[in-house]
């Protein structure tokens, strides 16, 4: 079984619909309204996976949105919320080796996407609302 076969079966199991595929370029995209999870891009790309989804425009006046950002992303479990990179739009990005990906890890990484958006989606997007 290819390292694409297996990430879709393991988002399949945990009960994601993939909402767009692309064998060729070997990734999928995965939405949860419910857990906030919205045109989540899981990309095989040996020897790493990728996990990215865009979060919000950013902010004008950044300065402090970018300091508060980064406070935040030392709270996360998984991942980080980082910038395109035009520095245009704040996005979630994780990172994990393929070889060794089981079910469970690939799951802790959705769900700290999930706990982050939980925690702070207000908070983000008054930033923007300015």
């Amino acid at each position: 079984m290819s390292d694409f076969e297996k990430v879709k079966d393991f988002i399949l199991d945990m009960g994601f619909a993939i909402s767009h595929e692309d064998p060729k370029e070997e990734l999928v995209v995965i939405n949860d309204d419910e857990r906030g999870i919205n045109n989540l891009v899981i990309d095989c790309e040996a020897p790493i996976l990728i996990l990215e989804q865009v979060i919000i425009p950013m902010p004008q006046d950044s300065s402090d949105f970018c300091k508060r950002i980064l406070q935040i992303n030392r709270t996360l479990v998984h991942g980080a919320f980082v910038l395109d990179e035009e520095g245009t739009t704040l996005l979630f990005r994780d990172t994990l080796q393929i070889e060794n990906l089981d079910r469970n890890e690939l799951e802790g990484s959705i769900d700290a996407l999930s706990l982050a958006l939980a925690e702070y989606a207000g908070e983000l997007v008054s930033f923007v609302r300015g």
